[in-house]
């Protein structure tokens, strides 16, 4: 085994990018297959091909037997699908630092031109975009092109665990059984192996399989948590660029309850712009004239007289 400080570190850059699931993925996978995987498996199939005893003298019929059992061991089977399932959240990590970097020179240009007067701060005011994936204390908000490298690398890993658990049930299945019968040439017969340990190695083995499904399911629910926020802040948006329409409410509709009355409100607002204009006071009286005139029927509004 390699050491895992290296991932572990990487890893952990990650943590303060992700959202809370994915905080307890990683979490599954430093703890409960990292750790294990280095402390307990590594012992337990330290003497696997070393006790794989078979009942034949024949030469090379033990190894042959050994590798029918065992296409690839169990302990390098689960490095190379952390590895794997690690992958997908180390390219969203370098694809994080790159958006950091272009927002930092950013900032820098935007700080360099603030400084700029007249029509030159204006044009680079218009020409520069505001860093919308970095904030103010520094941490990064999935949005935009990072909420859908975060989403692409969720499926990545989804793929892969589904993809490593069909695989390691097709190549030993999940237990392991005290002896295995085989049959392949140089072997001249069917010859009895036995295993060391089998019950220790399935029980390691049920425990790396339950973590596997554990780490699955936290995937598709973030996968789900993060749908369901898109489609929250899509409908946000979408009530915040609503226009509200320009009809009077009801209850103003209901003040002007007929015609008459409409109308004249429009020919009394009219005369007191008028009166405004020509800076006459005494204009009460000739809307009151007016006024009456329509009241009555008489829409022959002659002269004013003041």
């Amino acid at each position: 085994m390699g050491d895992w400080q290296l991932l572990s570190r990487l890893l952990d850059k990650v943590q303060s990018n992700s959202t809370v699931i994915g905080k307890v993925w990683l979490t599954v996978l430093f703890v409960f297959r990292i750790m294990v995987l280095h402390t307990g498996a590594e012992r337990v199939w330290g003497d696997e091909q070393a006790d794989f005893v078979c009942n034949t003298q024949q030469p090379g019929c033990e190894n042959v037997c050994y590798d029918l059992a065992f296409p690839i061991s169990h302990v390098r089977f689960w490095v190379l699908q952390i590895l794997a399932i690690a992958t997908p959240k180390l390219l969203y990590l370098g694809h994080v630092l790159h958006v950091i970097h272009t927002e930092k020179k950013l900032k820098e240009r935007m700080r360099k031109h603030a400084e700029l007067e007249g029509q030159a701060a204006l044009f680079f005011r218009k020409t520069y975009k505001v860093p919308k994936y970095t904030k103010s204390n520094g941490t990064i908000s999935i949005r935009g092109r990072l909420l859908c490298s975060y989403v692409i690398q969720l499926v990545a890993k989804i793929l892969l665990e589904v993809l490593f658990i069909v695989g390691q049930y097709f190549l030993y299945g999940f237990t392991l059984e005290s002896r295995y019968i085989c049959a392949r040439s140089p072997c001249p017969h069917k010859v009895d192996c036995f295993l060391s340990r089998p019950t220790e190695k399935s029980v390691i083995i049920w425990f790396m399989l339950v973590t596997a499904v554990v780490s699955l399911i936290l995937c598709v629910v973030e996968l789900l948590y993060l749908c369901v926020k898109a489609v929250k802040e899509c409908l946000a948006r979408k009530q915040d660029y609503t226009v509200t329409p320009v009809t009077p409410p009801i209850s103003e509709k209901k003040t002007f309850k007929s015609r008459d009355e409409m109308h004249q409100n429009y020919v009394n607002l009219d005369l007191e712009l008028q009166g405004r204009k020509l800076g006459v006071r005494g204009m009460t009286g000739g809307v009151s004239e007016v006024a009456k005139n329509i009241s009555s029927g008489n829409n022959n509004v002659g002269e004013i007289h003041i």
